[in-house]
């Protein structure tokens, strides 16, 4: 049985977050120092901890309000399938839960992830961006 905790420090070792980020083979990753700078900057940023060692990370960028909105969700792929990424969706849901809009994109096989955590597509609506990158 795992013994993981979900903490809201702002302080991760930075090789940390990029071999997060590697391992589920992000491009943000490419840019290390944008990449933690965007994280430590972020209104939220809640990660999971196996001991000392980092499996998973998820951030919200928000009015502080109103609306908030989930970029990030990424857990280590050995640890993916057994609770971690719900953990710390939960954690930020009960951060955010009086808010009028809490939102994200999700594709792949985070669609499912998503609507089991209770996330819906909202309405019609199709996602759209100007990107700069090949992958997340």
């Amino acid at each position: 049985m795992m013994n993981i905790a979900i903490s809201e420090s702002r302080n991760i070792p930075k090789q940390s977050i990029i071999d997060l980020y590697k391992a589920n083979n992000w491009s943000s990753a490419n840019k290390p120092d944008l990449l933690e700078k965007a994280l430590k900057n972020s209104h939220s940023l809640i990660s999971a901890w196996d001991e000392d060692k980092l499996i998973g990370l998820g951030n919200a960028i928000s009015d502080g309000h109103l609306v908030v909105y989930y970029p990030h969700l990424l857990v280590l792929p050995d640890y993916q399938g057994k609770g971690v990424g719900q953990m710390i969706m939960t954690r930020m849901k009960e951060i955010y839960k009086d808010f009028h809009m809490q939102m994200l994109t999700a594709d792949g096989k985070a669609i499912q992830f998503y609507q089991k955590i209770g996330f819906e597509r909202a309405g019609q609506t199709e996602p759209m961006w100007v990107y700069h990158g090949d992958e997340h």
